[in-house]
């Protein structure tokens, strides 16, 4: 059986678990604590970063693109016969989605509203580009590409999740202005893939960190209304 060293929030191992649960592949989870790391965990970790896979036969893989593309190589894809060109279109839209993880999460950390503000305005350009994608291609959902789940709503799955989440506990939408997008975030979430691909308390471990009382977002945390109104009202401060 296959092995992941995570850390709990860390949106690059949600990818590789969520594709192994898209394909029905039996894995197993070490978690670790990044401030902390376990030598055995440095000793086969050449930049000490998760995702960490541990194939069957002890083989240590990193990076999350090479570990996604092993787990494709070694069981049935999850969209069976496609194209080498349609292959490469959708590694491309699953790179411009890993490249803004971590954008995302500093843009849930933003301590104030300016900084909040700004940083989600950048965000907003790479939904705005799906958006783009999904009204092109005439979008009838429930996934990127219409009914077949795909590699590609696997790489934007973590993010959609997680603006999931955000928009649960403040009614912040980082989606806002991409209506298809959110459907698609709708299809997403509808498949449980995002949750059975964290831990059992992995949204009290974002919340904690991400909205926490030194993050903007963590002052509306559980808010009886949205953002916007607790602005005008105090009403969660």
């Amino acid at each position: 059986m296959m092995k992941i060293v995570s850390f709990k929030i860390c949106p690059f191992v949600q990818r590789v678990t969520a594709l192994l649960e898209a394909k029905n592949v039996p894995y197993e989870v070490v978690y670790i604590s990044l401030s902390n790391k376990p030598k055995w965990f440095l000793d086969i970790s050449p930049h000490g970063q998760v995702p960490l896979l541990l194939t069957q036969s002890g083989t240590a893989l990193f990076e999350s693109d090479a570990i996604v593309e092993y787990i494709d190589e070694v069981s049935e894809p999850i969209e069976p016969g496609i194209s080498a060109e349609q292959k490469a279109i959708d590694r491309a839209w699953s790179y411009m989605a890993t490249k803004n993880y971590l954008y995302q999460c500093s843009t849930m950390r933003s301590a104030d509203k300016a900084s909040l503000e700004q940083r989600a305005e950048k965000l907003s350009k790479i939904f705005a580009k799906a958006e783009t994608a999904l009204t092109q291609q005439a979008h009838q959902g429930p996934y990127f590409k219409g009914g077949m789940l795909s590699n590609v709503d696997i790489a934007w799955l973590p993010l959609l999740h997680r603006a999931h989440i955000i928009f649960k506990h403040t009614g912040y939408n980082l989606l806002a202005g991409n209506p298809k997008v959110i459907l698609w975030q709708q299809g997403i979430m509808q498949t449980s893939i995002p949750q059975k691909s964290v831990s059992a308390d992995f949204e009290n471990a974002f919340s904690s960190f991400y909205l926490s009382k030194d993050t903007y977002l963590g002052n509306f945390e559980d808010c009886p209304s949205n953002i916007d109104r607790c602005n005008q009202s105090q009403c969660c401060k």
